[in-house]
């Protein structure tokens, strides 16, 4: 695609008819961040969390219409909660474009339709994290107002810490 050429884009809340297609665009931004992609257990598990009976999240997908629909972009929010703002927020875990759709404002209407979201929800925030490499992602965000946090330290434990945590505790 030429960066040029206007794409004519639907973002809609995926179903679980699309769950293999997101699971795809997953994948490739496994790929993009040099990692491996879900495997059988981990397929089978995002399909139980997003679309079973108690959602842990929801996904956004940006298809491009016709009679075969392609997604070519997707993003993935999770409800969060701020004690010190007393209002719900969300979290954006992931927003990703296949390659050789990117330039084309793609990306920007997934960010917008987050945006809108929070807003209609009564959110007080919508939170994301940046690789430090990926600058292209950080102009954007800070081109539309985003601030970066220098203040606050990402922590995180795996399944493995939490598991040895437990152990040595009990």
């Amino acid at each position: 695609m030429s960066e040029d050429s206007s794409v004519n884009i639907e973002i809609r809340r995926a179903t679980p008819f699309d769950a293999e297609a997101v699971l795809s665009l997953i994948s490739a931004l496994a790929e993009f961040e040099h990692l491996e992609g879900p495997d059988g257990d981990a397929r089978a598990r995002f399909i139980e969390h997003g679309f079973g009976p108690y959602p842990k999240f929801e996904a956004w997908i940006a298809e491009i219409p016709g009679s075969e629909p392609k997604a070519v972009g997707y993003a993935l929010l999770f409800s969060t909660f701020s004690t010190f703002l007393v209002q719900p927020g969300l979290y954006l875990e992931d927003l990703f474009v296949l390659p050789e759709y990117r330039r084309h404002g793609i990306g920007k209407r997934l960010l917008q339709h987050c945006v809108q979201l929070a807003v209609e929800r009564g959110c007080g925030r919508l939170e994301w994290t940046c690789l430090d490499w990926n600058v292209n992602a950080q102009s954007v965000y800070e081109g539309i107002g985003a601030k970066k946090m220098d203040e606050w330290l990402l922590y995180r434990m795996t399944s493995e810490a939490l598991a040895a945590y437990l152990d040595r505790n009990h």
